[in-house]
């Protein structure tokens, strides 16, 4: 069952920017917020970004060599390479439970939490802001097909089955209250974390495994015998928005990781790529483009930024279709006509980024 996963890993490994950096599985110790101070002198001052990131293949992922992989992995090294210059200056925090995703940001462990936690009011009530949505995602299930699961299968089929579930997570909040309205009866084994219960379901501890449908398309390719796993229903039961989180209260942080992103998917809008990054920066194809690339009328000098912040930022890690591409495209993650697609192709898709003025 490894053997697919490791091949998948070593895969996305080689496609992947070649920067090994740090990753800390264990409790890090809390610095905590400094009065009066922003995240982004404190990373300055630090020399390095602490950045908290999941386990699922595709989004976070360390290969053989120890090298880190993934799509949110690519967003804290853009966030690195915008405000140090260095996409590697990344200490990576794993392993987080879901109970304490949201702690680990406001007691200053970390100082981002990258696309691991959906949206929801009470978090954004919680002591935390959420950057713009850079994935847009839905629950499903996954099931045997020797259980006579299909694609076509429906929340009724799992009457009576118990579900492998992470707790402390909407994931099994989604879960109950989806059960309960089809009126399913279900039981659930509960883990501390996604790796824990795909583990138990691929085990045989429970009937059914249920995750965002990015992860679970992601935990099946990694599978050996990725044609015995079903995943359904056809349609997500949930709307799933995620995105990096920050402490809140803290806008000179926020405004450095919203216009991280921003600037990413601008750069996808106007062709802006890692090879041609210096060229596009010397004759850029509007006005926008050319202050995020530090000329003239530029903006990142008073966000406490290098003017070539974004720059430095894209030729490092590349546009957003470019991290997507190179981290999800392979797992069967289509993109285009997606919500995930830039709005601009008039296809259904929501990323947008506001004006660079």
């Amino acid at each position: 069952m490894r053997n697919r996963l490791f091949l998948l890993l070593v895969v996305m490994g080689l496609v992947a920017a070649a920067c090994t950096t740090a990753t800390d599985t264990t409790t890090t110790e809390a610095t905590g917020p400094v009065a009066g101070q922003s995240v982004l002198d404190q990373v300055m001052d630090r020399g390095s970004l602490n950045c908290g990131v999941g386990s699922v293949p595709g989004f976070s992922a360390v290969t053989a060599d120890g090298t880190d992989v993934g799509f949110d992995v690519d967003f804290c090294r853009a966030v690195a390479a915008a405000v140090l210059g260095d996409a590697g200056a990344v200490v990576f925090r794993t392993g987080i439970p879901g109970t304490e995703r949201i702690e680990v940001v406001t007691s200053g462990a970390v100082d981002l939490l990258s696309r691991t936690t959906t949206q929801t009011m009470g978090r954004m009530n919680s002591g935390v802001e959420y950057a713009p949505v850079v994935f847009y995602d839905g629950q499903k299930m996954m099931g045997r097909a020797s259980d006579g699961i299909t694609p076509d299968s429906t929340l009724a089929d799992m009457d009576g089955g118990t579900v492998c579930v992470a707790t402390g997570t909407t994931t099994e909040l989604n879960l109950l209250e989806a059960a309960n309205g089809a009126g399913v009866t279900i039981g659930t084994v509960t883990t501390e974390n996604r790796d824990q219960a795909i583990e138990q379901f691929t085990a045989g501890a429970c009937d059914f495994f249920t995750s965002d449908a990015s992860a679970n398309a992601s935990f099946k390719a990694a599978l050996d015998t990725e044609d015995d796993w079903v995943i359904f229903p056809g349609s997500a039961f949930s709307k799933e928005p995620l995105a990096p989180v920050y402490i809140a209260g803290d806008r000179t942080w926020g405004n450095v990781i919203d216009w991280v992103i921003y600037a990413l998917i601008i750069f996808e809008e106007a062709g802006v790529t890692a090879a041609n990054a210096d060229q596009m920066a010397a004759a850029p194809p509007t006005p926008g483009v050319g202050r995020l690339l530090g000329g003239e009328g530029e903006i990142q000098t008073a966000m406490g930024l290098p003017a070539d912040a974004f720059l430095t930022m894209v030729k490092a890690v590349g546009n957003y279709g470019e991290i997507y591409d190179r981290n999800l495209t392979p797992l069967g993650l289509s993109r285009p006509g997606s919500s995930n697609d830039l709005w601009v192709n008039g296809a259904g898709g929501l990323l947008y980024a506001p004006p660079a003025r």
